[in-house]
């Protein structure tokens, strides 16, 4: 599988076994028995999935899943209990794990749970890398190049361009080439998908 995982659990029997298992398979695993450790190294982190233990002592796998989504960290979280708590359970999907099993842990079941993980994890990656690309683009453009994209999503022709801001059709026609260069399409529809993404990200 191409992305790490975090195994977050202060049991270091728990922690041994999972990293036994999960080797077998060719997953690379960084454990962490210091839930406080790993929030604070999260920013240095390749992105991955995170396996973590709903209890645990200072902070709860739930406190963690709440940490990280204030850090904007959003990789797939599967949290393992030795308890069955429902509403731990309820709480943890609220936020956004994407599986909860009980202790001892079912070796298939986790595997798919990671490989579920990994799918999500590259989905993401995927549309900010894209989310990305598109507010690069959209930046190096000038105002009123901006000015001429815009109408141009909306539908107007160069002579409507033209007219609506003050200017030639050359010069809009000169500006629509500088977009066609920069954001590397000349087509109108290409052109308007890229604008509407842009007014989508914040």
């Amino acid at each position: 599988m191409s992305h790490p995982v975090y195994l977050v659990d202060d049991d270091q029997a728990v922690r041994d076994a999972l990293e036994l298992l999960l080797s077998t398979v060719d997953i690379a695993v960084h454990s962490f028995a210091d839930p406080q450790r790993f929030l604070a190294s999260v920013s240095q982190l390749a992105p991955g999935c995170i396996i973590m233990d709903i209890r645990m002592p200072w902070v709860s796998g739930l406190k963690v899943q709440e940490k990280l989504l204030e850090q904007g960290v959003d990789w797939p979280a599967i949290v393992i209990s030795g308890h069955g708590d429902i509403e731990a359970c309820r709480r943890a999907f609220r936020n956004g794990a994407i599986d909860f099993l009980s202790k001892p842990v079912d070796e298939q079941d986790l595997i798919d749970a990671i490989q579920k993980g990994q799918e999500i994890l590259e989905k993401r990656l995927r549309v900010q890398a894209e989310k990305e690309e598109t507010l690069a683009l959209l930046a190096s453009l000038t105002p009123r190049e901006k000015e001429v994209l815009g109408r141009v999503a909306a539908g107007f022709t160069s002579k409507e361009i033209a007219e609506g801001l003050g200017l030639s059709p050359r010069t809009v026609e000169s500006h629509r080439a500088a977009l066609g260069a920069k954001l590397g399409t000349t087509s109108q529809a290409e052109m308007t998908r890229l604008w509407l993404e842009g007014r989508e990200y914040p």
